[in-house]
């Protein structure tokens, strides 16, 4: 005893079934109801698909074959269906199906209800067996999906960082990345500890929620933003997001069109070479440009380190570490020894008298704005370790006061 009479019943009158199921689907399940989303003429092809396959495996005839069930689900997620929508569409479209067959069998006197019973497992078996590909094809093709727009957005930002990008494409990588089309932009750049390690992991959800749109490369060493700043609070809101991170950020100055993205990672970059330390921090471009002008010329600075302080750094090292400290303090006060003598807890006379020191051994005078001016370049260049300086750093042995 089989169902093959209802099942042939049924298969001639599949297109009459697909309508049904599809109408059924379009009423039942809210994201089916848009039609440039799903056309009904798509959606119809589909449930013809499944219903005939079903009834094919049901009729006696080969083994089940679940491709069009993976047709769907493929389907589904590249029109961004929801994967739960998909399968209670699936869900419904079987239900159905499942009604009629049991409407037809009340013609076939030959179908007992032992028969169907039987082959209601058999039909159950066959959904759970077909919505399962469709789950596993819908995930699939998700995840392929996610990783192309991942690959793109890398590569359209790269591009905005290389400026290979013409001003009528612009706006167009700029919609597809989410950014707004005019700035103000900024860049931050954050030093990675081990290649593909991600220093900022979570920021770009937390800028997402601060409603600053970003986007995002990763580099072996490094991992870039181009983050748009739409409002005044915008770039305070951005560091202190970036700061929670705890990674070395440097950060560009703010810029309008992003036609110049390749200057401000230039920017970007240079500040977190100029971040002082070894331990995190967030070092605007801004916060000290003549640093950052030191930072993009290593060897231009070396040479100035070595005509202007070389006499000091050749000291030992204690005095040379009082000396520089001094110096230190001396510029962040803007020239006041006193203020200066309260940061190094010493006498505004032994200021003096280490700024004269430093005068007799370098036959420069700091009274002299020029002279003052190309010290200060310098002791930035020997504050940055490894920057032609020999490693040098200005609190070197020696008590520093």
């Amino acid at each position: 005893m089989s169902i093959s009479g209802v099942t042939t019943a049924l298969r001639a009158r599949l297109p009459e079934l697909a309508e049904k199921m599809a109408l059924r689907i379009r009423s039942e399940v809210d994201a089916y109801e848009d039609e440039s989303l799903i056309s009904l003429d798509s959606l119809r092809r589909s449930c013809l698909a499944n219903a005939d396959r079903l009834l094919t495996h049901l009729h006696g005839e080969g083994a089940p074959e679940a491709e069009a069930a993976r047709e769907t689900g493929r389907a589904r997620a590249e029109q961004g269906v929801p994967l739960a929508d998909t399968l209670r569409a699936y869900r419904i479209g079987s239900e159905l199906l499942w009604t009629e067959i049991l409407a037809e069998a009340r013609t076939h006197p030959e179908v007992s209800n032992d028969l169907l019973v039987s082959e209601s497992a058999k039909f159950w078996a066959l959904f759970g067996l077909y919505a399962e590909a469709v789950a596993v094809a819908y995930r699939e093709t998700a995840a392929e999906l996610t990783s192309q727009g991942q690959a793109r957005r890398s590569a359209l930002v790269e591009a905005l960082f290389t400026g290979i990008i013409t001003d009528r494409t612009m706006w167009e990588a700029a919609r597809e990345l989410g950014l707004p089309e005019h700035g103000p932009y900024a860049v931050a750049v954050a030093e990675a500890g081990a290649p593909g390690e991600e220093p900022l992991a979570g920021a770009e959800a937390a800028l997402r929620r601060a409603e600053l749109p970003s986007a995002w490369r990763l580099l072996p060493d490094q991992q870039l933003a181009l983050i748009a700043l739409p409002h005044a609070a915008a770039e305070s809101t951005c560091l202190r997001i970036l700061r929670r991170g705890r990674a070395r950020v440097g950060f560009s100055p703010c810029f309008g069109s992003l036609q110049n993205a390749p200057q401000a990672l230039r920017f970007a970059r240079l500040a977190l070479a100029g971040l002082p330390g070894a331990g995190p921090g967030v070092a605007r471009f801004d916060d000290d440009p003549l640093a950052m002008v030191v930072a993009a010329a290593p060897a231009e600075a070396a040479h100035l380190v070595e005509v202007t302080l070389q006499p000091v750094l050749d000291l030992p090292a204690a005095e040379r570490s009082r000396l520089l400290r001094t110096l230190e303090h001396w510029f962040a006060s803007g020239g006041s020894a006193a203020t200066a003598a309260q940061g190094l807890f010493v006498h505004p006379n032994t200021v003096r008298y280490r700024l004269r020191r430093i005068e007799e051994l370098t036959g420069r005078f700091l009274s002299d704005p020029r002279t003052a001016a190309d010290i200060g370049a310098a002791l930035l260049a020997v504050r940055s370790p490894g920057k032609g300086t020999g490693g040098r750093a200005v609190g070197g042995a020696g008590d520093g006061r």
